[in-house]
Formats: C-alpha cells, structure tokens, sequence
C-alpha cells in the first residue's frame, strides 16, 4: 500500500487560518496518496506556555498556571471557531477542556510537591499536542475527510528517559501496523500527535523538543511509507538563516549526511533524530512548506561517499562556551581524556565539538553555556590531584561561543576548500578560536566569538553565492572554478 507521512509543525497549525491551510494539503494529496496519515505539532508558543505554567508552579505560583490555562483555552477556542461550524464547537471543546484542566490538575501537584520531575513535565508539555489534534481533526472532517486523532503513547513506545526518550522500533511497528493499517486501507486519516511517546508501563513520555519530526519518521519506518514529507514555514532547507543572511537560498537537495550536520549545527528545519527511521527503511524525505506548498522543497537522498563538490550550506549553534584542559604534565600520560569525557557524562552534559593538540597537551571540547560551570567545577574536583602537582595547569572556560559549521558531502573530496574558508574568514577579520573536522566527515565547524558569529556565516556563505570551487590543474596548482 502506498503511503505517506505529513507532519506539520508548529506555525503550519498556529492559528485557524493555518490549520486550515494545511488541511486542504491533505486534502489535496489524497487522489495520489489514498493511504497517508498525519503528524501534528502543539500550536506554535503552546509548549512555551505549558512549560511557564509548570516551571511558576514548582516556586509554589498558584495564580500563573491558572492565568495560562485561561490563555489556552481562549487560544484554541477562537481556532475552532474558525474551523468548524457552530454546531461541532461543543463536541470538541469539551476535549479541549479535559485537557485544560489536566494542565491546571498537574500544575497544582507541582506547587504541592514543591518540583516538576521529568515525569510529570512531559505529561504537561505533551497536552499541546493533545490538544491541537481535536482541531486538525475536526477541520478535516469538516471538508469531508474520515479523520481520527490518535495520541501517539497508543503507538510510540519508549524507555523511560523523560525528556528525550528513545523509542522501541519493534514493539512500536507491531502496534503501529495493528492499529493504523486497518485504518488506512478504509481510508481513515489518523491524525497523530507528534512529540509524544509513552513507557511500556503507559507514562507518558516525550522525545525532546521538536520532537514530532522524528515521530513522523519513526511512524514512517513503523508503517514501511513510501515518503515522509515535513511542512514548515520555508521553502526547504536554506543554505543559511535568512535572517542572517539576505541572499540565502533553498537547496534542492541534501544528502542524508549534510542535513545531519546542519540539523545538529543549529539549523532549526528537522529534528537531528528524524534521519535514522528513514534511512535505515530507506525512505523518502522531502522538507516543504505550508505556506507556499507548490514549491518544489528540499529532498533528503542517501549519502554518496564519492561525491565531489563544494560547500552546501552554513550554520551556527549559539549560546556555547568552550572548556580546555590543558598541562604539561598530560603529555603521554594515558586515560587523561577518558577522565575527562567521563566526568562531563556523569554531569549529564552533552559535547558538541571536541578537539585536541596533537602534542597531547590540551584537549578542547564545547558544551551549551548552561552547564558549562558545572562542568568546570566536575573536571576540577576529578583532576584536584593534577592540578594540585600542576600535572595540569588550568582548567579554562571560554564564554560567549558560537559554533560556524560548514557542510558539503563533496568537500573531503575537493581539493582548497577549508583554505578558501580560512581566508574568507581572514579578509573579514574574524578570529578562529579552534577547529574541527572528522577524516571522514562532510562538515568542518569553527568555534569563533559570538559578536563574530554573523559576520563568520555571511563571509562563507559568499563562497557559496558565487559557486566558488577549488580544484587543481594539471600542474597541480589551485585554481578556481564557477558552478
């Protein structure tokens, strides 16, 4: 059966006018997709809001989370009454309400108990998508679809890491097969909340935040879709910020690799996460938008290891700082940077980008500025010893970073392109604070001073703009080429 994922995001179902747009892209799709389901966000700034009301809660603010429960319900009511007519308002707000109320019941807990664990968070964050399903669903029925909103803790199965949980494939591509295919083959649209997932004990849990792009892949690989298609409020995937850069443009076409690297370097168009489902049952994975869905996109393909090129794209990953242990006395000294990683993993505390001097006497690494002064205080009381026979020298801590990250599948391949880099990052006067590049990856990122950052991406994305490329003569000397 052939059949189709559609996740819309956030913006693309922030209001009724957009609900509604995206709707009739449903619709639309069915004489080509008669089987196909849908994937849907909270309305943009609801998770915001569900977490303001349980963060206030845990001070023992009672009169936050209620002021905000008001602001839900005003806020979804006056969607609905732009979808639906009078007399199906009620049916689906009395299932707005019940949610509405379980968020001021879980918000009373907290200011009881004083905290707002993992557990009970994603159960309140969850409720934006719980929500915002009842009015996709009742606006598709009302242009005469057969739609069904399922929560996805009914399908997605997960461990109990709340915040960022991992999803079990097997277990969730029985239950999915069990409970959506019947469903398609009569020519349902289930309508399914992204983001969330539940234990095998039925908790509810959720997959880190903008987590419904990768529960339209782990719905697709679960399904075995023929494509996953996630809409959002650009026409693709950009070659930079457009709010940084002016002339940035949408890319045709990214490589399984290349979209990995911008998605975790900062680029805000698809969940990191969302890449392995579909590449693993090898899927399809187009990025459009809702608000101009006759735009081609951007499509996803598999990685080409012989790819030759040049520079795809430029991103930036803000609000970093970079920590160096560094000392003479580390030189040759084995397990040093085992002790290191191993201390920022017990702070609970994800790298970024990690880089060493080959003399083994530094070893650099970024982490989000949040927790670097935990960090720092970790490595120092594991390294008190060191430090105290000056083994090593000093444990630094560099604020205000930002990660430039560059990506192109070709690179590796291309002859000149980190120095065609280096110096246009040179002519504009932007200091590199450190480097890195795997052997056999398509990216290299730079760490440079936050108050460069924007500078630092507008200087490469002119390599990109002109379609500069570095390859070599038959005598081997560079020399430049225009695409």
């Amino acid at each position: 059966m052939k059949t189709l994922i559609m996740k819309f995001g956030g913006t693309s179902v922030g209001s009724a006018e957009a609900i509604a747009r995206s709707a009739e892209i449903v619709r639309a799709t069915r004489q080509e997709w008669p089987a196909s389901a849908v994937i849907v966000s909270a309305m943009s700034g609801v998770t915001d809001i569900l977490l303001e009301g349980a963060q206030r809660a845990a001070t023992g603010d009672e009169q936050t989370f209620r002021a905000l429960a008001n602001d839900l319900r005003a806020k979804h009511q006056t969607a609905l009454e732009g979808l639906v007519e009078a007399e199906q308002i009620m049916h689906v707000q009395e299932k707005i309400e019940r949610h509405v109320r379980e968020f001021e019941d879980l918000c009373h807990a907290v200011t009881v108990l004083g905290e707002a664990s993992p557990r009970t968070l994603d159960a309140i964050v969850s409720l934006g998508e719980r929500m915002n399903i009842h009015l996709m669903c009742a606006r598709l029925q009302h242009i005469g679809l057969d739609a069904t909103a399922i929560v996805a803790s009914e399908l997605i199965i997960t461990d109990d890491n709340f915040g960022a949980a991992n999803p079990y494939m097997e277990e969730i591509r029985e239950q999915t097969q069990q409970r959506l295919c019947p469903m398609l083959q009569r020519g349902e649209v289930p309508i399914i909340t992204g983001f969330v997932g539940a234990t095998r004990r039925g908790a509810i849990t959720t997959l880190g935040r903008g987590g419904s792009d990768y529960s339209a892949a782990i719905i697709g690989a679960a399904l075995n879709a023929n494509e996953v298609w996630i809409w959002t409020d650009v026409d693709g995937v950009m070659s930079a910020d457009p709010r940084v850069v002016s002339d940035a443009r949408t890319l045709p076409q990214l490589s399984f690799r290349e979209v990995s690297e911008l998605a975790f370097y900062g680029a805000k168009v698809l969940h990191p996460k969302t890449i392995r489902p579909v590449l693993d049952r090898g899927i399809a994975l187009w990025i459009k938008n809702t608000f101009n869905p006759t735009a081609r996109g951007t499509l996803i393909v598999p990685d080409n290891e012989h790819t030759n090129g040049t520079i795809k794209a430029v991103t930036a990953i803000k609000g970093q700082s970079l920590i160096t242990v560094e000392g003479r006395g580390m030189l040759g000294v084995p397990g040093v940077a085992a002790r290191t990683f191993g201390s920022v993993a017990r702070s609970g505390v994800s790298v970024t980008l990690i880089t060493q001097a080959s003399s083994e006497q530094s070893i650099c690494f970024s982490v989000p500025s949040s927790s670097a002064r935990r960090v720092q205080n970790a490595l120092e009381e594991e390294f008190q010893i060191e430090l105290a026979r000056y083994d090593i020298d000093r444990i630094t801590l560099f604020d205000e970073a930002v990660i430039v990250t560059v990506v192109g599948a070709g690179m590796k391949h291309t002859p000149g392109i980190a120095g065609r880099i280096f110096s246009a990052l040179g002519e504009t006067n932007v200091n590199i604070v450190a480097i890195a590049q795997g052997s056999t990856e398509c990216s290299i990122s730079l760490v440079v001073n936050a108050n460069e950052a924007d500078n630092a991406v507008r200087a490469i994305h002119r390599l990109i703009t002109i379609g500069a490329r570095v390859n070599t003569d038959e005598h081997g000397h560079f020399r430049e080429q225009n695409s």
